[in-house]
Parts: structure tokens; sequence; C-alpha cells
């Protein structure tokens, strides 16, 4: 039987576990930030903590079941809103969950900026599958701005659980943080096109024939 047609291969590319992936990562990411937004509004901050807390556990296991790993972000976020989700609710107490994202944004500032000095990026050993070509100065500019761009996180988050009230943090929270983080995200573009070796190697090729 002739190789060139390989059902099997047919079959992964088109399974529904491998169409739903970017589906399952989306739900992951954000579908309990979504859930604490509405719950709060429906029944207050205890209980959408509670709901928080659950739904973290949810996405663990998600990420588990569909996609075969649990990314160490998610391990490191899903321990600290267990840790304050249950102090909030054991001391009644929604400090806990507001300085939450304060200490999230904090300690992965203090880990990116850690590794850069240490010259060990850890966004290198974290997305390297997902930007192969990107090369060590890449990686190094690209853990400068993400740990900054943390470390502004933390400060916006303690100017706003401060400064206005708990369903105006809980907002923003769910729908101010993402399009920010996207947007950042998307500002970084440039570093991966710029410093990939592919570039690198075109700029060293089109010298040689000039």
């Amino acid at each position: 039987m002739s190789s060139d047609h390989d059902p099997t291969v047919t079959v992964k590319d088109v399974s529904p576990r491998h169409a739903a992936l970017p589906w399952i990562r989306f739900a992951v990411d954000f579908v309990p930030l979504i859930l604490f937004f509405v719950v709060n509004g429906w029944l207050g901050i205890y209980w959408a903590t509670g709901v928080f807390m659950a739904a973290m556990v949810g996405a663990i296991a998600a990420a588990k079941i569909w996609l075969r790993e649990i990314p160490r972000m998610l391990w490191v976020n899903g321990a600290i809103v267990l840790v304050f989700g249950g102090l909030t609710l054991w001391l009644h107490n929604d400090l806990f969950i507001k300085i939450k994202p304060t200490v999230l944004y904090t300690a992965f500032a203090v880990i990116l900026f850690y590794g850069l000095w240490s010259g060990r990026p850890v966004l290198k050993s974290v997305l390297e599958h997902a930007y192969p070509a990107l090369t060590d100065h890449g990686w190094r500019l690209l853990t400068r701005n993400w740990g900054w761009f943390f470390l502004v996180m933390a400060a916006v988050n303690e100017v706003v659980w401060r400064s206005f009230s708990t369903d105006t943090w809980v907002a923003f929270k769910a729908w101010g943080v993402m399009p920010i983080s996207f947007a950042f995200a998307m500002a970084q573009m440039p570093i991966l096109t710029r410093h990939s070796q592919e570039t690198d190697q075109q700029s060293t090729d089109g010298g040689a024939t000039s």
C-alpha cells in the first residue's frame, strides 16, 4: 500500500480534541475570571471568590485532560488563588483576594528578573517551543519587558483596589487586565520578528551576496 495517504495522520490532524485546543486554552485562561465577575455582580465578592477557586481547580483539571499538560503559570496562579481565596473566605476579609494579583504579578516579575540576572531567562524555558527561532538577545529583551509589565500591573492593581469600589475592581480585573495584556503582547511582536535566527540568517546571506 502506498504511504502517500496515511489515514492515521489525517484522523489525528482533524480529531475533535486537536481542533478544540485553542478553545480549551482560552477557557483555561479566561473562564475563571469571567465567572468571578458574573458571580460577584449576582451574589457578592465572597461567593465570587469561592466560585473563582473552584473554577481554577477546574481549569487545572481541564488543562491536564485536554492539553495533556499543566502550564507552570497556571500552577502558580492556581496556588495563589487557592491560598488567598481561602484566607478571604476563612477570615471573611476581601483584602486577601484583592491583593492576590499584586502578589502574583510581583512574583512573576521577581522570577523573570532573577532569570535575566542569572543568565537563564525563564520565558525561554516556558515558550521556546512556540518561538524556537528567537535569539538569546530576543529572549532577554522579551523577559525584561514582561518583567516591567508585571511590576506596573502590580502597582495598577494596588491603585484600583485602594481607590475604587469592589465592583469596579472586579470589573477591571475581568475586562481591563485582559485587553491590556493582549495589547502589550501584540506590542512585543517586533521583537519576535526582529530578533529571530531566520532574520539574522537572511541578513547574513544578504550581506554575503551584496
